[in-house]
């Protein structure tokens, strides 16, 4: 065509007519190139080369200097034969005219148009019977052929289940959605295709193998079997050009499998098949006096032999069925005959049969008939078809309304805001494509699992796996499973026949996505690694456990997620927790220092029996357990230097009662006692202590702010100089504590509250304050040391003291306890 300086092709279907309309404007620019079908309308002024589809191209040529039919053959069709038939007996070209079609049309094309040359063309390659074959057998780059929506949908959900997916063709779709399933099935993505017989014309597929899933459909009228013809175009989307191709059936379903016989096989592979006898015609140009004279025309039979009169076609059937109704009362004339004619003339796109369609065109037919549709009520009718959701049966059903109004928005005399409407029509159209493609595919494709099947036997280093900065894990961009610290998790969401291909995929790529981030936690300084009941976590997961009795220089057991790591990346990963661990445990150096002590020789057995009752209390233990009384009063000096401070109450160390370290001994599982973070002064009644504090009435005191608090209460005491004294709560009350709190705490060390009398009643001034004593020895009650050997707080001469404790009590208990 394009060697001519005009043409026209006509096609049968509107894809093909685009396709190669794209194909023509890329030669000789838009311009020049017009494309009309029924739906769309792509028409430049100066345009000399036509893509239309049969219907639409003109039934003489339009004048053209080269004129084509593609598919020649449909002129043997039912329901769209006598177009194809009048177009090839009508439709000339001044200089050529090409007639493309099957090689059974050759007889008759020979006796109705006897100045035809016949040209053949080889197929270059050849198609096999291979018989029938499992779904789960099939070779990839299958197409499998199906004659019902139900079966397509039964087939595709198994490909989906077992095979990742398969793209869905069908007459049904739009010719959008279907060109984008079949470019998903070129481009890859899926190895499997599954269609009615659709797809024996107007698709160009890269297939291998075509598999019948049944030898039999429903042509209208009735249940029969494929003739080989058409089993031959659509077995022949296997193989393309020199590529060979096979063809079978598919087993497995419901009975017994499709066969085809030894006639058939012989016809498809050798291309050996009847001639056509008759084609269906029509009469195009009736006469439009009247309806009646309409009917007669369209239903006259044709004159010569060869032809046969085509069976009552839908726009016919519609045209009878409203004739003898009330809506066509009013059409008199050729001009309204006309009209009511191209009205029933509207294909049925939504497929819903006579008596539905022709509601809908009697419907349209009330606003034809007195002009024009009003641009308001098209673009209202317009709108209420641009939604989106639903599923599969319902976008298919809008986009077939869809298409009407498109149809009707093409003719020229039918709306007002022709070229607006149309444009909306066909946008509306290309969005309910688009969310048909993604139903489509979201209900047909695991995307996932058809990656997997095409990688799982390549090289495990070749495999397309990335880790997502979410710790997602990806196969080209799908998740397989999650990276939970150094595990790999399988996507939940995936059944349980996937699981193992998942788990299978993400070991493979583990070592080198667990190596890279392994390296890229190095690099950042081991970032989000906390200690934990003992642990070392990353983002909640555990990396190592803690081990060994020295505070600063633990063992570090890794965790068995960490075993996929290589040895290398494995080694470098813990050298770096075990440099992290170090530096994290420095606030413990006190408690180190202490278990070195309890461990030397040089501090004797008493000191370091007492440093272990401590060291057991993680830095604490009250002064009655502690065993103080067998401690010589020469090694008190040696203890207070490391640290070691004796209370009133308590024997502690201050070093070990700060946050950090008290969060740490928390943190390893040495003190599994409660945490208080910021280890205030003095806290609410808790139902048990945190570590480091005391109870004091309702209230708990930190062991050292009580030891300050019994300290100022001595101080008072030894400057009284009396034996009842009085005390300023002063101290007590900025500590937070209360006086029913303060009064505890000093009963728990000895002194005693004497209560003042209450003011006589008509009596004025400030109350008498309370006056304490103090009872040494009461149990626990001590006072604190300040470090001055063999002196009381007035500066005498301690008494001795009876050693009240009983044998093998105290510190030496534990210390028995030790040695066994």
């Amino acid at each position: 065509m394009c060697a001519h300086s005009s043409g026209a092709i006509g096609f049968p279907l509107r894809l093909l007519a685009r396709e190669v309309y794209d194909r023509v404007v890329a030669i000789k620019g838009e311009a020049q190139v017009a494309l009309i079908t029924g739906e769309e309308r792509i028409e430049p002024p100066g345009a000399r080369y036509f893509l239309c589809t049969a219907e639409a191209m003109p039934r003489d040529g339009g004048g053209h200097a080269f004129v084509a039919l593609d598919e020649a053959q449909l002129s043997a069709d039912r329901e769209r034969g006598h177009v194809f038939t009048d177009r090839l007996l009508n439709a000339r070209g001044r200089e050529e005219t090409m007639l493309l079609g099957a090689a059974t049309l050759e007889p008759l094309v020979r006796t109705l148009v006897p100045r035809a040359e016949i040209v053949t063309r080889p197929r270059f390659s050849t198609l096999t019977h291979i018989g029938a074959r499992k779904l789960s057998r099939l070779p990839p780059r299958s197409a499998i052929v199906a004659f019902s929506t139900e079966q397509v949908y039964t087939v595709a959900e198994m490909l989906r289940r077992f095979r990742g997916g398969a793209a869905v063709v069908m007459g049904a779709l739009s010719p959008e959605t279907r060109n984008r399933q079949v470019a998903m099935f070129q481009a890859g993505e899926v190895d499997y295709i599954v269609a009615t017989d659709a797809i024996g014309m107007g698709l160009n597929l890269d297939v291998n193998h075509v598999a019948f899933a049944s030898l039999t459909k429903f042509d209208g009228v009735r249940q029969r079997r494929l003739v080989p013809a058409e089993m031959a175009q659509i077995a022949g989307r296997a193989g393309r050009h020199q590529r060979d191709g096979t063809f079978g059936t598919l087993a497995g379903g419901q009975g017994p499998a499709p066969e085809f016989d030894e006639e058939e096989i012989y016809a498809i592979e050798e291309h050996r098949f009847a001639p056509l006898t008759r084609l269906f015609w029509r009469e195009a140009e009736p006469r439009f006096d009247t309806l009646a004279t309409l009917i007669a025309d369209l239903e006259a039979p044709p004159l010569a032999p060869e032809l046969a009169p085509a069976p009552e076609a839908i726009d016919l059937a519609v045209l009878k069925r409203l004739a003898d109704e009330p809506v066509a009362d009013g059409v008199k004339g050729p001009g309204m005959v006309r009209r009511f004619w191209e009205a029933c003339s509207l294909p049925d796109f939504r497929q819903l049969g006579v008596e539905v369609h022709a509601r809908f065109v009697a419907r349209l037919w009330r606003d034809l008939r007195g002009g024009h549709l009003g641009a308001d009520y098209v673009a209202t009718r317009i709108a209420e078809l641009d939604r989106v959701q639903g599923d599969i049966d319902t976008l298919q059903g809008r986009i077939a309304a869809i298409r009407s109004w498109a149809y009707i928005c093409q003719r020229p005399d039918w709306v007002l805001a022709r070229d607006e409407m149309a444009a909306r029509a066909r946008a509306v159209e290309a969005r309910l494509s688009d969310a048909l493609h993604g139903r489509l595919t979201e209900r047909f494709v695991n995307r996932r699992t058809a990656i997997l099947m095409k990688t799982m036997g390549t090289d495990p280093a070749l495999l397309p796996v990335t880790l997502d900065s979410d710790g997602a894990v990806l196969v080209e961009g799908e998740a397989i499973g999650r990276l939970e610290g150094f595990r790999f998790a399988v996507d939940p969401a995936a059944s349980h026949g996937d699981r193992k291909m998942l788990l299978a995929a993400g070991e493979k790529a583990l070592p080198r996505i667990l190596t890279e981030r392994a390296e890229a936690l190095v690099a950042a300084g081991l970032e989000g690694v906390a200690i934990e009941r003992g642990a070392l976590l990353w983002q909640g997961h555990e990396l190592a456990r803690i081990e060994g009795d020295d505070p600063l220089r633990p063992r570090l057991a890794p965790a068995r997620e960490l075993a996929a790591l290589p040895d290398a990346a494995r080694a470098t990963l813990l050298a770096a927790l075990s440099e992290w661990l170090e530096r994290a445990l420095a606030p413990l150096e006190s408690l180190a220092k202490l278990e070195a002590a309890a461990k030397s020789p040089e501090a004797g057995s008493q000191a370091r029996a007492l440093l272990l009752t401590v060291i057991a209390g993680h830095g604490t233990i009250a002064r009655e357990k502690a065993g103080i009384e067998h401690l010589p009063k020469e090694m008190r000096p040696y203890l207070r230097r490391l640290g070691v401070t004796f209370g009133a109450l308590d024997v502690f160390a201050p070093a070990l009662l700060k946050p950090a370290p008290r969060a740490l001994l928390h943190a390893l599982g040495r003190d599994r006692r409660p945490l208080q973070e910021n280890m205030q002064s003095v806290i609410g009644e808790a139902q048990r202590l945190p570590a480091g504090y005391r109870p004091a009435g309702q209230q708990g005191v930190r062991v050292d702010v009580a030891e300050k608090v019994l300290r100022a209460a001595h101080q008072a005491r030894a400057e009284a100089k009396t034996r009842r004294f009085v005390l300023d709560p002063a101290l007590a009350v900025s500590t937070g504590l209360a006086p029913e709190s303060w009064h505890r705490l000093l009963g728990a060390a000895g002194f005693r509250r004497q209560p003042a009398r209450k003011l006589a009643e008509g009596a004025y001034g400030p109350p008498a304050p309370d006056r304490w004593e103090w009872h040494p020895g009461r149990r626990g009650a001590g006072k604190p040391d300040r470090g001055r050997r063999g002196q009381d707080q007035r500066g005498g001469k301690r008494p001795a003291r009876e050693n009240k404790t009983p044998p093998g009590g105290g510190a030496f208990a534990g210390l028995a306890d030790l040695v066994r």
